[in-house]
């Protein structure tokens, strides 16, 4: 089995809404990243972990869903 089945798709759910838009104000940290990588500013290390670490949920749960989606069909 592979170990993202074994992962709920609720938790990936959560994880991406807390730990992947926080902080929420005054926007999503992903969001502000995501700006800085568009406009060729995200070039401290710490600003890269930064974004890889916000956009992991999210990117996990993109996957799982792919995952069922390709297992149904």
């Amino acid at each position: 089995m592979h170990l993202l089945d074994q992962i709920p798709l609720g938790l990936l759910a959560l994880a991406a809404l807390t730990l992947g838009l926080a902080p929420f104000v005054p926007e999503p940290h992903i969001w502000e990243k995501l700006k800085m990588l568009a406009g060729g500013t995200l070039v401290r290390p710490l600003d890269i972990f930064d974004l890889a670490f916000h956009a992991l949920p999210w990117l996990l749960l993109l996957a799982k869903l792919a995952r069922m989606g390709l297992a149904r069909g």
